[in-house]
């Protein structure tokens, strides 16, 4: 095979981490990375800080470059240096204008957000999906395939309508080999971990005395550690659980998998990071149905998911650079 130009679209850290260890298995293609982009009105507002809650937003652009700098990756700002022939990306809310009619690997980041009355007002009147936020990853269509997590998700996003044959189960880098996270030394002992959400940031609701008090009921007695979600405004978030949950450990801008790997209990509202609980047979809690949540469990490879989704790749090129069929008049003479 010939070298291609990839270039991998990027945006929260736990999505441009996954992008560095896919291109990891890629050695043998030119690899080119940029933080996540938009176009038109849309970039100018992210451009104006208007936007800062999305992975378009300035903090989220800044940090990927800063992970990808850390890993000796090459940076193509919004792939406008070069002509690639294949995309790799982690979101399809919004398909940027210079990839499209260009092969996409789509990858699944994590939990999609669930199907509210926003989804489904979304999807039949034919909305900008970015307005259901994630519920609507996968419904763009345009990708050769979406490599998704489980076998549990690869129904879930049949049943959305993307068609079976454009859905491949690789699993997902960092969130298929959990078990490593038992080996990093734990801080504490005998305690229940809550993973706050960022809700409020991205324009909806939570009664955030009602989750702590909800904590403490679960904890019944036990050290409650908080692990603050990064979008979160840190300042405020701190005084509400000082005033109702003095004397709490509060993590922030920290990796929140050793801190589940040791906890009794994990706490969450619609993050990812409940599946590794679950993988490590934590006692979970969601606003999910968590008998859902272990269908949908990523599966556990060994950490393998990049090196399959790296071979999907493979594939995708393969199939581009093979030329037209055309049949030869033997071969016509025989159908005759």
């Amino acid at each position: 095979m010939q070298r291609c130009n990839i270039l991998f679209i990027c945006g929260s850290v736990n999505q441009t981490t996954m992008m560095v260890e896919i291109a990891r298995h890629l050695p043998d293609h030119t690899c080119r990375f940029t933080p996540h982009y938009a176009d038109g009105l849309m970039e100018e507002a992210a451009q104006r800080g208007l936007l800062e809650w999305t992975i378009i937003g300035t903090r989220h652009r800044e940090r990927a470059r800063q992970v990808l700098t850390a890993h000796g990756c090459v940076i193509d700002e919004r792939g406008s240096a070069n002509d690639y022939d294949l995309v790799v990306t982690c979101s399809d809310l919004v398909v940027q204008r210079n990839i499209v009619g260009k092969p996409v690997i789509l990858v699944q980041e994590g939990m999609t957000d669930p199907e509210n009355a926003m989804y489904r007002t979304v999807v039949a009147l034919g909305l900008p999906r970015y307005l259901a936020s994630t519920s609507t990853f996968g419904l763009s269509h345009q990708y050769r395939y979406l490599c998704v997590a489980s076998e549990g998700y690869r129904e879930h996003f049949r049943r959305k309508g993307v068609p079976t044959s454009k859905i491949r189960v690789t699993g997902i880098p960092n969130f298929d080999n959990c078990d490593r996270f038992r080996s990093i030394p734990a801080q504490h002992s005998n305690y229940v971990l809550v993973a706050t959400s960022d809700a409020r940031e991205t324009l909806k609701l939570e009664n955030r005395r009602r989750t702590i008090e909800h904590a403490k009921s679960i904890a019944n007695g036990r050290m409650l550690v908080f692990k603050l979600h990064p979008n979160e405004r840190v300042d405020r978030a701190k005084r509400e659980i000082e005033r109702w949950a003095p004397g709490s450990p509060v993590y922030h801008g920290c990796d929140i998998n050793p801190l589940i790997a040791h906890c009794d209990a994990l706490i969450t509202k619609f993050s990812s990071c409940v599946y590794v609980g679950i993988a490590l047979g934590k006692e979970v809690y969601s606003d999910f149905p968590v008998d859902e949540l272990r269908r949908m469990c990523p599966i556990q490879n060994g950490g393998r998911s990049g090196a399959a989704i790296a071979d999907v790749c493979r594939e995708v090129m393969i199939e581009v650079a093979a030329p037209a069929f055309e049949p030869s008049v033997l071969e016509f003479r025989r159908a005759v």
